[in-house]
């Protein structure tokens, strides 16, 4: 794996993207729920924890659409804690933002509209970070780790929940049915075919779980592990500056 090349991993066009998560922000968090069983919960649970975010920290969620892993993150912090929600899908944001008053939480937010590739913030400035389902929907992955790593503060860690192409044939199989079977139909009910299709091909072209450890390596990061889970369907990049 230590072939994987900085240069060499890139994805689709940025704006088609943007405007697929503007057209689903309706519907992203009924489909999220229904498609996963509710798992999709756990899973986030499993990166804020590893992310290591404590009470009183700074901490950002990157590619945060509508505000799951933020809000998650704003529980543990704190009062005397910050989170920072950042994506680039005005409509993600804009239900994220919602999602924090009903709590009350207004002030523990920051929800900022940018380019994970190209973040508005100076060198170490946060404590821990975590992302869900974005680093597999970046146009360039390599950059997308770099800014993460640049942001954060020596020793932080990030934790990146994404699909994963598992290494088991049954569990590949199994990936294959569901997001053909279970995805897509589902999808067709809400007038999104196109718009969720797009996910086993995006699932293919993503790194496996070694090669994002040596992208996230290469991009500076002193320590990095992935952990396959659910199976190896899904996966936690666990990366220490």
């Amino acid at each position: 794996m230590s072939s994987t090349n900085l240069s060499t991993v890139s994805q689709p066009d940025a704006e088609a993207i943007r405007a697929l998560f503007n057209r689903i922000a309706p519907v992203y968090d009924t489909l999220n729920q229904s498609l996963s069983l509710g798992l999709h919960r756990v899973w986030k649970q499993m990166a804020q924890r590893w992310s290591n975010a404590q009470p009183g920290m700074t901490c950002l969620d990157l590619c945060c659409g509508s505000g799951d892993l933020a809000l998650l993150l704003a529980r543990q912090v704190g009062e005397t804690g910050h989170v920072v929600g950042v994506d680039f899908a005005a409509a993600q944001l804009a239900i994220a933002a919602q999602r924090a008053a009903e709590r009350g939480w207004q002030a523990r937010f920051d929800w900022v509209e940018a380019d994970a590739q190209a973040l508005p913030f100076v060198d170490a400035s946060f404590d821990a970070a975590t992302m869900a389902y974005g680093l597999r929907n970046l146009t360039d992955i390599p950059q997308g780790l770099a800014q993460l790593r640049r942001v954060l503060k020596p020793g932080a860690t990030a934790a990146v929940l994404d699909f994963h192409w598992p290494s088991q044939p049954v569990m590949q199989q199994l990936q294959q049915w569901y997001l053909g079977r279970i995805v897509v139909p589902t999808a067709e009910r809400y007038g999104l075919t196109a718009e969720y299709a797009y996910i086993g091909p995006s699932v293919e072209r993503f790194p496996l779980g070694p090669e994002q450890v040596c992208l996230a390596q290469q991009a500076g990061f002193s320590q990095a592990v992935h952990y396959p889970i659910a199976g190896g369907i899904m996966g936690i990049l666990v990366a220490t500056r």
